[in-house]
């Protein structure tokens, strides 16, 4: 039986895990995450993860022995790492340059053990293929105010989810945490992903 201590405040990482059986403890880092510029989008992705891990793991109210989880998801458009738009003008910009087109959505993992110290880290990618939609339809989904909120102004478990017409590789990393590559850190730290899951406890 392991506590998993999540250092993010995504909802959707929180109902990933959820509904995999996981029910972490969640911590939210406060991390600035504009200390990290010119660096590649894959590269971003897991220094912010990491910076996100590190600034929880010391923490007084990390349960002991957890393991902590940092995650940070970029999209990769033309070689760029977009994150979180600043406001609708952008959000809309970016849907502009998106539609009919492909990115890459890159999250990093970076996890913990407290009891031991030791960290294993890695980035999943999932290619992500965009609709071709209409600037209405851009204008309205920009209205919601949810592409504000999320890495590459789009989700693909909310209301964007019409508007991605498939996916290479693992679903769960475009919605923020990838469950088979935080399986294989866990392993890698010497603990079964069973003994992750709230039913074990």
């Amino acid at each position: 039986m392991t506590t998993l201590v999540l250092a993010s405040a995504s909802p959707a990482r929180l109902a990933t895990l959820r509904s995999a059986g996981v029910e972490p403890v969640v911590i939210v880092s406060g991390v600035d995450e504009s200390q990290l510029v010119g660096l590649a989008p894959g590269e971003l992705a897991l220094g912010l993860a990491r910076l996100k891990c590190d600034a929880v793991v010391g923490r007084d109210d990390v349960p002991a022995g957890a393991l902590v989880l940092g995650c940070d998801s970029v999209l990769e458009l033309d070689g760029e790492a977009l994150g979180k738009p600043a406001d609708a003008a952008e959000a809309t910009r970016r849907w502009r340059a998106m539609r009919g087109r492909s990115g890459v959505l890159r999250t990093g993992h970076c996890l913990t053990d407290t009891a031991t110290g030791r960290t294993a880290a890695a980035t999943a990618s999932t290619t992500v293929h965009f609709a071709d939609v209409t600037d209405a339809e851009i204008e309205a989904y920009v209205a919601t105010g949810e592409p504000l909120w999320v890495a590459g102004a789009f989700t693909i478990d909310g209301l964007a989810g019409a508007f991605v017409t498939g996916i290479e590789g693992d679903h769960h990393n475009v919605v923020g945490v990838s469950l088979p590559l935080l399986r294989e850190l866990t392993a890698e730290l010497g603990h079964p992903w069973t003994s992750l899951w709230a039913s074990a406890r």
